[in-house]
């Protein structure tokens, strides 16, 4: 399936272009198809490394005296989750891990991929809409700020400011021509499903560079130089605060 792109296209700025996850009615079968396919792409991609390394950093600055209680928003397949528990496990760190998503398939396809037992636990809920039940020591993200408008990117940073005890981390997309071409080509030739084929692309049309970034965190309640943004491989633009 081609990526139908209006007009142009223009890296030098956020493009508002819709991706069918968030806007085709399908079915459960079809929604967690694509959510297996965006794990691989993930694994392949090496998208965990930018928020496991910063976890890795925190807590050697800040060795947790308890458990750490982690939520993850935007959790889809719930494999950025997973990825954190095995690492905690490895660190012997004590967790308690949330995932929050507005699709209630994401839940129910998460669940059925994570084993009985583990400490994470799912929500379908929107975001604005989480009241935790208990304080959440950090927040972390991946690939969900770019489905934002620069608008609700500022009310998340606002959100996270406001919630996470500890810090918070975006681990988000680097707009550039060259990862656009590259999955383009890529994932046609891999046969991945028709949501990844055509959402792929238009993710890093929607993501950000540098300049996005400084100027968001300049319109949140996030104090000057207390977030630090991070290019990670393969183009992976990150966000960081730690307090």
């Amino acid at each position: 399936m081609s990526v139908a792109m209006p007009g142009a296209l223009d890296f030098a700025r956020r493009a508002s272009t819709p991706e069918l996850m968030d806007t085709e009615d399908c079915g459960v079968a079809e929604f967690e198809a694509c959510l297996v396919d965006l794990a691989r792409v993930n694994r392949l991609t090496l998208a965990y490394r930018p928020t496991l390394a910063w976890l890795d950093r925190l807590v050697r600055r800040h060795p947790p005296a308890g458990p750490l209680s982690i939520v993850d928003v935007g959790s889809g397949y719930g494999d950025m989750l997973r990825q954190i528990d095995r690492w905690a496990e490895r660190r012997g760190v004590a967790v308690t891990l949330t995932g929050v998503d507005l699709n209630p398939w994401s839940r129910a396809a998460a669940a059925k991929a994570t084993a009985a037992g583990r400490p994470i636990r799912w929500i379908t809920t929107d975001l604005f809409d989480y009241r935790p039940d208990k304080p959440i020591d950090l927040v972390v993200s991946s690939l969900f700020t770019h489905h934002l408008n620069d608008d609700q990117v500022v009310r998340f940073l606002n959100w996270m400011e406001a919630t996470a005890r500890l810090g918070w981390f975006v681990n988000d997309l680097h707009r550039h021509p060259l990862p656009y071409h590259v999955f383009r080509h890529w994932s046609r030739l891999a046969g991945w499903h028709r949501f990844v084929r055509h959402d792929g692309p238009v993710s890093i049309t929607r993501a950000f560079v540098r300049a996005d970034w400084q100027r968001l965190l300049a319109r949140a309640d996030v104090p000057e130089g207390a977030a630090e943004i991070s290019w990670h491989v393969p183009f992976r633009l990150c966000v960081g605060r730690a307090r």
